[in-house]
């Protein structure tokens, strides 16, 4: 009964989840070594160099082998589903931004630096990223109903969850007292300290051009969704 839907694939992707969070995990927490070692910049390029192909592999693979496994649900027919899904999968990547801020700095150009922010998104989670990558694979999941991607969406959030540990853990040891500040003022749950009157809403703070350019690339990647999937499917593997 069991090898009806744990096909090798569900096996494969796991691994790779787990050599993906233990590499950009590892090199988060390596990186006070590093930079000393050989440079701020050298190590953002090395951390760039590992992470980058391993994501690449995870997102072909997913899109090439999304499918497998049991169908547990199908409501791609539903009417309300598939704006549903777009609406989700774009909130999420309103969490997802604070990549976009410092650009040059990711890329290198810049010095980069580890930041301490308590303003914007972070008023509503201290973790974005992970409260987008919960929220898109909800989205994701829904639409495509099958074992293989519950698994990998279960798979993306327990590392987010660790990362909610592991980067409070190294914020804590970089700023000590400042981001226990941070920390005693904003949540982890999305507009809980809010609601527990320990934070405030400031709408100002997201008249920002990084977030028009959230909202600029959710519009190509809805326009280019469909040749993305096209693409990754002549890889094989």
């Amino acid at each position: 009964m069991l090898e009806n839907w744990l096909t090798n694939s569900h096996l494969i992707m796991l691994g790779l989840l787990l050599g993906f969070a233990v590499a950009h995990s590892g090199l988060a927490a390596m990186r006070p070594w590093g930079e000393k070692l050989m440079g701020s910049r050298l190590y953002r390029v090395l951390f760039a160099l590992v992470s980058l192909p391993l994501a690449v592999v995870l997102i072909v693979y997913f899109f090439n082998h999304r499918y497998d496994g049991w169908q547990l649900w199908q409501v791609q027919d539903v009417a309300v589903v598939r704006p549903l899904v777009w609406v989700l999968s774009a909130i999420s990547f309103f969490f997802l931004y604070p990549a976009t801020f410092n650009l040059l700095e990711i890329a290198a150009v810049q010095k980069p630096q580890v930041h301490l922010y308590s303003t914007g998104i972070i008023r509503v989670t201290r973790h974005p990223q992970m409260v987008g990558q919960v929220i898109w694979c909800i989205a994701h999941t829904l639409w495509i109903g099958s074992t293989f991607t519950l698994v990998t969406s279960i798979g993306l959030v327990l590392h987010h969850i660790f990362g909610v540990w592991h980067g409070d853990r190294r914020l804590a040891d970089r700023y000590g007292q400042p981001f226990e500040t941070v920390k005693a003022s904003t949540s982890i749950v999305p507009f809980l300290a809010i609601a527990q009157g320990r934070q405030t809403l400031e709408w100002q703070e997201f008249i920002r051009p990084a977030y028009f350019g959230v909202i600029a690339f959710i519009g190509l990647l809805w326009w280019a969704h469909p040749w993305l999937i096209i693409a990754t499917s002549r890889v094989e593997f």
